[in-house]
């Protein structure tokens, strides 16, 4: 399909990058097998035909099939970026003049612009909201009470999110269903742990160009970012040390063969740091106090606030640029440190973020979300609703399918067993 320059609205940094996006976009889709299934039914049954739907998300090539897969069903979708940094301008400018989305995301976009973008994503009014962070929920919350009742219900892929959402079901605000794609197991267990791990280290690796091998990295959280963030650095050879709030997760890391120390101990230790918390502040002042000279931080949680910037800015007297995606703060105690990615998604800010095959899972967690909501509309009380088993076990086995693996099925006597409490040893 030619780039063209269609007349629906959008703000992307140039369509002539088309066709790259273009490329990019087909490349991804070899590993997203089970999203392509679910695109191909949506385009035959049209479920989302007459509805409007707004996606804030990560504008790259994985998402851009979600936004098709959309499009496909009958939705009039518009996508907004999720983070100022992770936007693959390339792809923006596909899905505009290759797919006819609405798009509003540039890679840089300041706070603004992003704000802005927001207020578009809700003057779409939209019946869905698939959202990626909260923030369009809570701006229509907060701003736009007189469209709740335009809401079919939204989607939430971020533990960041559900933990915001959760906020707002315990004081009475979230007054429509929310579906929780995050806590999906054919989500968490592969997008955070898999996903996170590989796509943070080569973030890392790309913004930095150094070795792993040998350098002792400060994980800041063990939930399942943690979990794959930690593991994949052991595998590159790291000497890993984990911070933990959780005693049960503290114990969990130990036994995974993990050194556990608390935060203002771990600090003075650490060539690297890498939050993975979804919490605000996990590094602050007195942290950086105390690091080596040339300690490398960065955060693979969605929101930059992980680390305390304001700390750094304000106790610098020299902050610069030393690579694309690295700043060295030279502090008024005589050593530096180097923030990547201005804090914000390291693998996303400066690497492509997730493999393809694992928001393959993902995202048809959040198509299948959409058609949950629209299927059973008026239906579902106000608050969160997890994904249903048996659509989690069927993207497991489509997942399975395409990778050519099949597994086994229980027999009648097996069933028969399973189900009675009178056979015993």
């Amino acid at each position: 399909m030619t780039a063209t320059t269609p007349r629906l609205k959008h703000e992307v940094k140039d369509l002539g990058l088309a066709p790259l996006g273009r490329q990019r976009i087909e490349w991804a889709g070899r590993e997203m097998p089970v999203l392509k299934q679910i695109c191909d039914r949506f385009e035959k049954e049209k479920p989302f035909a007459g509805l409007r739907i707004s996606a804030c998300a990560h504008v790259t090539t994985e998402t851009a099939h979600l936004a098709i897969a959309l499009k496909a069903g009958g939705a009039d979708a518009v996508l907004i970026a999720s983070n100022p940094l992770s936007t693959q301008d390339d792809v923006a400018a596909s899905l505009v003049a290759d797919h006819e989305i609405s798009v509003f995301a540039q890679k840089g976009e300041d706070a603004a612009t992003y704000s802005r973008h927001v207020q578009i994503a809700l003057d779409h009014r939209p019946n869905i909201i698939v959202d990626d962070g909260s923030d369009v929920v809570a701006e229509l919350v907060q701003h736009r009470q007189n469209q709740i009742a335009d809401l079919i219900g939204s989607t939430e892929e971020t533990t960041t999110g559900i933990v915001r959402l959760r906020a707002m079901f315990n004081e009475g605000v979230l007054t429509f269903p929310a579906m929780n794609v995050n806590d999906a197991d054919t989500k968490h267990f592969f997008d955070n742990r898999y996903g996170t791990g590989q796509s943070t280290l080569d973030g890392i690796i790309r913004a930095t160009n150094i070795l792993l091998a040998g350098k002792t990295i400060v994980v800041v959280g063990y939930g399942w970012c943690g979990k794959g963030t930690a593991l994949r650095a052991r595998g590159m050879g790291a000497n890993v040390i984990v911070t933990e709030i959780d005693h049960i997760k503290a114990i969990e890391a130990v036994m995974d063969g993990f050194r556990v120390l608390p935060m203002a101990e771990a600090a003075p230790y650490g060539d690297i740091f890498i939050t993975v918390t979804g919490n605000k502040h996990v590094v602050r002042g007195e942290h950086f106090d105390v690091m080596k000279d040339g300690a490398i931080v960065c955060n693979s949680g969605h929101f930059d606030l992980e680390l305390d910037l304001k700390y750094l800015a304000a106790n610098a007297k020299e902050i610069k640029d030393v690579r694309p995606f690295t700043e060295e703060y030279k502090l008024t105690n005589g050593k530096s440190v180097v923030v990547l990615g201005q804090g914000r998604l390291i693998n996303l800010a400066a690497a492509e973020g997730h493999p393809s095959a694992v928001m393959d899972m993902s995202f048809a967690n959040q198509a299948l979300a959409v058609e949950y909501l629209v299927k059973h509309k008026g239906n579902l009380a106000a608050g969160l609703h997890s994904i249903p088993r048996e659509v989690d076990e069927e993207i497991a086995r489509l997942k399975l399918q395409a990778m050519g693996i099949f597994i086994d099925s229980l027999t009648a006597a097996q069933i028969d067993y399973t189900n009675s409490w009178q056979s015993g040893t």
